[in-house]
């Protein structure tokens, strides 16, 4: 008698818990840095001076803008960043985590552990 390979199609619930985890923690660290680069833009963090201090040389206002400018940049990547890491959770809640949204088939382990809001498989993002 043959035996069928068994290709399985979600991660087990202990899976899930696992990638949860990580990606809880990733969160956590995602929303601190993201607090940091708003009080930057901000000067929340500071008592003002930068805003307030005169400045002669046109370079330091152009790079204390450029500065700026970057941390914005940032800091919409890092906002882009948290919402992929909240659609994964929900994903998990849903028990669609892990599964390639081309393909249909799981993403490796280690590609998730990695890069944990992965909604495709390196064989699909290859193709784009």
């Amino acid at each position: 008698m043959a035996t069928e390979q068994f290709e399985k199609v979600r991660y087990s619930d202990e899976e899930l818990q696992e990638f949860k985890a990580v990606i809880l923690q990733k969160l956590a660290k995602a929303k601190e840095d993201y607090e940091q680069l708003r009080a930057a833009i901000t000067h929340s963090a500071s008592n003002g001076v930068e805003d307030t201090s005169p400045t002669f040389k046109v370079l330091e206002e152009g790079a204390s803008a450029l500065s700026k400018e970057e941390s914005g940049q940032l800091a919409a990547r890092q906002f882009k960043f948290i919402r992929n890491l909240e659609a994964a959770l929900i994903r998990i809640e849903n028990k669609t985590y892990g599964v390639c949204r081309e393909t249909g088939k799981l993403i490796p382990k280690e590609r998730l552990m990695l890069v944990p809001h992965a909604t495709l498989s390196v064989e699909a993002k290859n193709k784009r």
